[in-house]
């Protein structure tokens, strides 16, 4: 039952941010007089339809998208010059233009997008993009101001009674031949608080860590708090090998993939996880933060494809870093959901669902603005080139160029659409046959 409550939760977001994206281009075409003929979520055969005005709303079977049409989006062949179509390209940037200009309606030329100003083109073609951002901005802040922000803090989950070697599985029984693990020597216990070690007091556990760490096998004076009393401990850590990490908190590994170790000070102590609420003011950082993180895959998607086509049908085993498609993001939607475990209830589940459903707003932000044809950012683009061309006629004195002729992408937009429709095939079937899980 929480499985399907999980993936009901995906769909419904998931097609309210497509709804969403759709608002975000329709609502500032209407603004700008263009006139919007169609606003529907989903592709294929039509469910439901409804016109009001001069729209026609609806809903169509496959919730894999949606679109509005805005009227005139490409300049009549008058307006461009009149290009010949002597290629099989020329003719489908023809037929694009000749389609685009039969729904201009008598007498609203003046309507159509193509007309538009660039800095009005580049609002309308970036509130899709930027809707998607605002719901992730309002789904992270749930989160973060509603359950929290996982800290780690001074107070001691667990005290390990030996050394247990790097390499070794760290959850394994302490054995006859191990080291005895100097905290709990010391008389360190769970639950107690560290209030300062070596003189320094510590507030938080990067700080308690970092001292540890550097000690080395000096002892050291070390102040908890237990059942409301301080507790003065004298603690002897002992060198242990333990893995090197970079600036970003990551494990290091050497070329062949072993893991680097350098000798630190070691207790053998862990800390507790709290939660601490996020303000406002937090949230556009961390907004920020992922959106760069999601720029970082999305910039190296044609190697996470060849990837994924080498784990599916080959030999390899799917990581969990693995790009997914709209049925993987069911599957770990329910999993999230129905994930059991200690500590783990209803609200840290419906957290965790609405942080996978922000990082996907996310992914539709930053997959939409490719400079590419048929996403947003190939509009943007082609808007920004015929922006940047009147602007350098203007300094040069030059009469004012036409619209820029972007029915001439059409064939590309065709090719990249092919693309996208392979790649999504590809991700269909690779979560059903090899799918990532959390499990």
């Amino acid at each position: 039952m929480a499985y399907l409550l999980g993936v009901l939760i995906a769909l419904v977001v998931l097609l309210g941010s497509i709804a969403l994206h759709e608002v975000g281009h329709m609502v500032p075409a209407k603004r700008f007089g263009v006139r919007v003929s169609h606003y529907f979520v989903g592709f294929g055969p039509t469910l439901w339809s409804r016109t009001r005005g001069e729209t026609e709303y609806g809903v169509k079977a496959i919730p894999l998208g949606g679109f509005v049409r805005l009227v005139g989006m490409y300049a009549p062949a008058d307006a461009v010059g009149n290009p010949p179509a002597r290629t099989w390209m020329g003719r489908l940037a023809a037929d694009a233009r000749d389609a685009s200009a039969a729904e201009i309606l008598p007498g609203e030329d003046h309507r159509a997008f193509y007309r538009l100003s660039t800095p009005k083109k580049l609002v309308v073609m970036l509130g899709g993009p930027v809707m998607n951002l605002l719901i992730a901005f309002v789904l992270l802040a749930i989160v973060l101001m509603g359950f929290g922000v996982p800290v780690t803090s001074t107070t001691l989950d667990s005290v390990s009674q030996c050394v247990i070697p790097p390499g070794d599985d760290a959850d394994r029984a302490c054995a006859d031949s191990d080291q005895a693990a100097p905290g709990a020597a010391a008389g360190l216990r769970p639950g107690d608080t560290v209030l300062s070690w070596g003189g320094t007091p510590v507030s938080s556990w990067d700080e308690l860590s970092t001292l540890i760490r550097a000690t080395g096998a000096e002892p050291t004076d070390v102040v908890v708090e237990r059942d409301g009393a301080q507790v003065d401990l004298s603690v002897t850590p002992v060198v242990a090998q333990r893995p090197a990490y970079d600036e970003d908190g990551a494990p290091v590994h050497d070329e062949d993939g072993t893991l680097v170790t350098v000798p630190v000070g070691f207790v053998g102590v862990s800390p507790t996880v709290q939660y601490r609420s996020a303000t406002l003011g937090e949230v556009p950082g961390e907004v920020a933060d992922r959106t760069w993180q999601t720029v970082s895959v999305v910039a190296t998607l044609p190697a996470r494809v060849v990837d994924l086509v080498q784990t599916t049908f080959g030999d390899g085993e799917r990581g969990s870093d693995s790009i997914v498609g709209i049925v993987g993001v069911g599957r770990l939607a329910g999993e999230v959901a129905s994930v059991q475990g200690e500590g783990i209830d209803w609200g840290l589940r419906l957290a965790m669902l609405l942080e996978m459903l922000a990082a996907l707003n996310i992914a539709l932000f930053v997959f939409n603005l490719i400079p590419l044809p048929p996403l947003d950012g190939g509009h943007v683009a082609a808007a920004l080139w015929e922006g940047g061309k009147r602007q350098v006629a203007r300094l040069r004195r030059l009469p004012r160029p036409g619209p820029f002729d972007s029915a001439k992408l059409v064939p590309l937009a065709y090719s990249v659409f092919v693309v996208l429709g392979a790649m999504g095939l590809l991700l269909v079937y690779a979560d059903i046959v090899d799918p990532v899980t959390i499990t």
